[in-house]
């Protein structure tokens, strides 16, 4: 095709990409190992949105820290329209986030989204892009969320943030999302939000997706859809395990809690999971280190803390006995695994 008629085309795309000026322009920050699940839920709303209206509404361009390329964490690579030094204003940011929430280090980039926002431009995450925003210092005093996945370790080092369970949330001129197909529910708000309800649900249609859902929609399955157990004293038992995690409860106060014996408690562990419940609830307390020793730079002995053991060599013990290296050992094994840099300040 000839760069004439190629260009005719974008310009009147059937498809909803057009070359002429949009109403407004979407800018995305491409972390390398970014999701792609999130990074396309984000951006197939604006093109559709363009298409069902037939007017250029939204344009969007790939930002990067260096240029060229960004490698998303599924192997496939997203070429980058700027970088971080010679990219346009644009309306709105959206940072999509690393699969390794501390592997991402650019000073540049945190510059940019600086700058970006003194422009006066709409900040938006995708999954653990909110700590990049966060690390920024662009979500003090602002309400945001994150995958689940990832709750633990932002909490310990962002203390001071309000993050929450949602969905999505949106405050004032900040917007995050916890990531995977929740970015489509977020970008469908945002169409709704400027366009109205019709055109929000044309594009959820076209998606065949049933409806947009609601920022308070759970992120996780309930434990019922995840485990397959129905027994009601047991899940609400593995409820209460899972909320405390720092001060775990002993196996009388957790049977008395559901209102059962702790003799009927263990046959129902047994029964349903093969397993005591100190045993179970040790394991859970022990994954979540993981996830702690993986997400921050905590010392192992505060790690052990936050997950309710008494000493970080008891906790080291049992680490061990599970995952088969010792916590510090694990960390090590991660950092190794982590993209070379400096830390983003």
């Amino acid at each position: 095709m000839a760069d004439d008629d190629h260009r005719a085309l974008t310009r009147n795309s059937r498809y909803g990409v057009y070359d002429s000026p949009a109403e407004r322009a979407f800018g995305f920050l491409l972390v390398p190992t970014f999701s792609m699940l999130g990074f396309v839920s984000a951006v197939e709303p604006l093109r559709v949105a363009n298409r069902l209206s037939g007017r250029a509404l939204y344009s969007w361009h790939v930002v990067s820290a260096s240029g060229g390329s960004v490698r998303a964490n599924n192997g496939m690579r997203q070429a980058a329209d700027y970088t971080v030094a010679d990219a346009p204003g644009f309306d709105t940011v959206i940072v999509c986030g690393a699969h390794e929430p501390g592997s991402f280090d650019s000073a540049g980039a945190c510059i940019w989204l600086r700058k970006a926002a003194k422009q006066g431009a709409r900040l938006g995450a995708i999954e653990t892009g909110s700590y990049i925003l966060a690390q920024a210092r662009l979500l003090d005093g602002y309400r945001c969320t994150i995958h689940w996945e990832n709750m633990p370790g932002f909490r310990e080092a962002f203390p001071q943030i309000d993050v929450s369970g949602e969905l999505y949330e949106f405050d004032r001129n900040r917007f995050t999302c916890a990531g995977g197909t929740t970015a489509l529910d977020m970008m469908l708000q945002i169409i709704e939000q400027q366009h109205g309800y019709d055109l929000a649900v044309a594009c959820a249609e076209n998606f065949i997706h049933n409806g947009i859902r609601r920022p308070t929609d759970a992120q996780r399955m309930t434990l019922r859809e995840r485990t397959g157990i129905t027994n009601r004293s047991l899940l609400e038992c593995l409820e209460l395990m899972e909320a405390n995690v720092e001060q775990p409860l002993t196996p009388a106060e957790l049977a008395a809690a559901v209102g059962i014996s702790k003799r009927q408690l263990e046959r129902l562990f047994q029964r349903y999971l093969a397993t005591t419940p100190s045993r179970y609830y040790t394991e859970l307390r022990l994954r979540q280190g993981r996830r702690l020793l993986e997400q921050t730079s905590m010392p192992v002995t505060d790690v052990a803390l936050a997950c309710g053991f008494p000493s970080p060599g008891y906790f080291s013990h049992r680490y061990r006995a599970l995952f088969g290296l010792s916590p510090r050992e694990e960390r090590a094994v991660h950092l190794r695994r982590e993209s070379p840099g400096t830390r983003l300040r």
